[in-house]
């Protein structure tokens, strides 16, 4: 079948509205295609799907013709016939339908397109006509991107000192309990505008935000005795029998549970990976220096003595790493992640005494009635 320029209008009902439809799309620089569904053909297609698609006007055509034969170019009109029947049995709720998915080209590229589609009745109620809108995404896409990393940067730009000026003002109103009411009142102010432009970030410039407008502000706060569950259950599926000691610790700390987590993980994932198989691990969390410390130890052969001061350097990796998976990168990262919420991640172990690493994260300044009950220094050695 020939494409066809011009609509044949007369007799055919719902056609007029088709040409109009098509008149003002087009001048917005939208593509169409509109099919005559009483007789099951297309009956215009605007010329630049070709080059939009990379398929010729005889396979688009073809396609149209029988909406629900499998092929490449069956997402354009798919499920016609079953939209048709139901409208007819008195469905309207798919009078319009928008749908995005990406259609792959002849050449392999795969091109983000989004086709908007409307049922035009005659005058009899019946459908005479269905006329579709075909957009190409990928500017759109792109757009999105850019908006997306941009915002990224952005928000870890301001978000790495802000949480460092957090961490910091947090230990200093756990620690420093003999200041001044007026130093006092200082630390809070400080603590007040840090949480205040934190919170500004999670509005409007994380990345969720700019993905989804009116989400709920992240869960920034998270239970350390969680994570260590969570750990230790992880720990468990890997086939390791492990010990929990875990004293009174904070309902919640202020943090990214993500952040921490994966933390978590990075030291986990280095103990199963160098440890024997069926080897114990030891999980332990206690309040120390007026935060806390969550720490996991190993049984393994530890890290070699000539290691210890750069095993948290960027890329590095030990002598004992031959033959073993890895791109130094893991205890560098989970460092980096603590050390954005004010915390440290240290190691404590002996070579051959087996590997012992802590997180100590700073306890939120709302838990400091909870932590006059728990004096400092309960448990000063690390694990």
């Amino acid at each position: 079948m020939k494409r066809r320029d011009s609509l044949p209008l007369p007799g055919q009902e719902g056609l007029a509205d088709a040409a109009a439809f098509r008149t003002a799309a087009e001048l917005g620089g939208d593509l169409v295609f509109i099919i005559d569904c009483v007789g099951g053909v297309p009956v215009y297609v605007s010329p630049g799907i070709d080059a939009m698609l990379g398929y010729g006007a005889a396979d688009v055509h073809a396609q149209l013709r029988a909406p629900d034969t499998p092929g490449p170019l069956q997402p354009l009109c798919a499920g016609l016939p079953e939209r048709l029947r139901r409208f007819a049995a008195g469905d309207g709720a798919r009078l319009r339908v928008a749908r995005e998915f990406d259609l792959r080209r002849p050449d392999g590229r795969e091109i983000p397109v989004e086709v908007i589609s409307t049922l035009v009745p005659g005058a009899d109620g019946t459908v005479a006509t269905l006329v579709a809108v075909l957009r190409d995404l990928s500017a759109r896409r792109e757009r999105e991107r850019e908006r997306k990393r941009f915002a990224s940067m952005l928000n870890h730009e301001f978000r790495t000192p802000l949480s460092t000026i957090d961490g910091a003002i947090q230990r200093l109103e756990a620690t420093q309990t003999g200041a001044d009411e007026a130093t006092r009142q200082r630390y809070r102010k400080i603590a007040t505008a840090t949480d205040r432009l934190i919170a500004m970030l999670d509005d409007y410039l994380s990345p969720e935000r700019m993905a989804e407008l009116g989400r709920q502000r992240r869960a920034d706060t998270v239970a350390p005795r969680l994570l260590l569950d969570e750990l230790v259950a992880q720990a468990r599926m890997a086939g390791r029998p492990v010990t929990s000691d875990v004293e009174s610790l904070p309902a919640t700390l202020r943090a990214d549970p993500a952040g921490l987590r994966l933390a978590l993980k990075v030291l986990l994932d280095n103990a199963l990976r160098y440890t024997p198989a069926g080897t114990a691990l030891e999980v332990s969390g206690r309040r120390q220096d007026g935060g806390v410390a969550l720490a996991l130890r190993d049984a393994g052969p530890g890290v070699p003595e000539g290691d210890i001061a750069r095993i948290f350097d960027k890329g590095y990796r030990g002598a004992n790493a031959a033959g073993v998976p890895g791109s130094g990168l893991g205890l560098y990262m989970a460092r980096s992640l603590v050390e954005v919420h004010g915390g440290a991640l240290t190691h404590a172990g002996r070579e051959g005494q087996g590997a012992a690493f802590s997180v100590w994260l700073p306890v939120q300044s709302d838990m400091q009635g909870e932590a006059e009950r728990f004096p400092q220094g309960l448990a000063s050695g690390q694990a």
